[in-house]
């Protein structure tokens, strides 16, 4: 991991991030991120690159760090490695071989497949598939294995994730469209053929070379793990300070019972005084009863 913003220039470079596509491909939109063109292919401005990665680095950080899950997107073959490799590392969730269409708009069916997958496993783990016979063996195993290999990263996933690391936007335009329907904030590297205003944080940035999306993963999957850390003492912190509230709310009642009881101690600890009130009102009538007579 760069630890300065020289270093981490110097690391965005050698992976080759800069690289766009052709310049016939190119998104009109993406001109504010361009820095030139050479031999008809684009060059992406490595300070856009670098802004884009800071700032997708404190809304993680500060996303986990809140108690939310990130779920990681990048199903083509340059992505599938580093997706699946830092997910694990900083205990998230990634979908790297298929987006199945509903996987955030229909999560209800989708945890549903995974219940099923639960199911299989168990008839292989208590020894029950040996009962079946050999066919139906065969088609609960392409069964398990095929619900495995799509829903595998999505497994612990039981709620919303919220925010949605995507690799490419172009390929995964229907994870984007859901996410965007259910209002998720996005995060995605971009290349110069895409459209940046589908993405609430774009990262600029060559999204075929694997050396950068290595790159880009580890550091966002750096930042999970902050976010983790940071999540861990902000849980210490509201259960302290849990405790702290009612302790004041048993202390603001206490004083407010103290408030109304000084009345009764104050008679009590007095007694002369209260005689004297005592007497007065008996006193009083006499001396209207002489004056009037």
């Amino acid at each position: 991991m760069a630890t300065s913003p020289a270093e981490m220039v110097k690391a965005l470079v050698d992976a080759g991030v800069h690289f766009g596509h052709r310049v016939s491909r190119w998104n009109p939109k993406m001109e504010p991120y361009i820095h030139g063109k050479r031999n008809l292919i684009h060059i992406i401005d490595v300070r856009e690159t670098l802004k884009g990665l800071i700032r997708a680095k404190k809304l993680v950080q500060q996303t986990v760090a809140n108690g939310k899950d990130i779920l990681f997107v990048g199903t083509k073959r340059q992505a599938r490695h580093a997706v699946e490799e830092e997910t694990k590392r900083c205990g998230m969730h990634c979908v790297s071989e298929r987006w199945l269409g509903g996987t955030l708009t229909n999560f209800r069916t989708i945890r549903a497949r995974l219940n099923r997958l639960e199911d299989l496993e168990k008839l292989w783990a208590s020894g029950q598939i040996d009962t079946y016979s050999k066919k139906m063996k065969s088609t609960l195993s392409r069964e398990r294995d095929r619900i495995k290999s799509n829903l595998e990263g999505i497994r612990k996933m039981e709620k919303m994730p919220g925010l949605m690391v995507i690799i490419d936007t172009r390929r995964e335009h229907i994870a984007v469209k859901e996410a965007r329907k259910l209002g998720v904030t996005t995060v995605a590297l971009i290349d110069t053929d895409s459209d940046p205003d589908l993405i609430d944080l774009p990262i600029p940035g060559n999204d075929d070379a694997m050396r950068a999306i290595d790159l880009i993963m580890k550091e966002l999957a750096d930042s999970v793990i902050e976010g983790k850390t940071g999540r861990g003492e902000t849980k210490g912190e509201e259960q302290g300070g849990g405790a702290r509230p009612e302790r004041a709310r048993r202390s603001s009642r206490s004083q407010f019972k103290a408030e109304d009881a000084p009345a009764a101690p104050a008679v009590i600890a007095e007694p002369a005084d209260a005689g004297a009130v005592a007497v007065a009102p008996v006193s009083a009538p006499e001396t209207l009863a002489s004056h009037s007579a």
